[in-house]
């Protein structure tokens, strides 16, 4: 019996190419933690992008932003 993966809502993305790297996306996450919104960034290698996740719906996000 197969279990579905749990839908992620992508809060914002970042360019990979940033000369901070991965940095400014952790950042965004620790910020969103420290609000207490389940959050942490997964690289999307087809966009070349850093993506800020959360499990949880965000209210402000649109559903055309989920991704699994």
């Amino acid at each position: 019996m197969a279990t579905a993966a749990p839908a992620h809502t992508v809060l914002e993305r970042f360019r990979a190419g940033h000369p901070r790297g991965s940095r400014p996306a952790d950042e965004y996450a620790a910020a969103q933690r420290a609000q207490g919104r389940d959050s942490h960034v997964v690289m999307d290698l087809r966009s070349d992008q850093f993506l800020m996740v959360t499990r949880h719906p965000h209210p402000l996000t649109r559903p055309t932003e989920r991704c699994t």
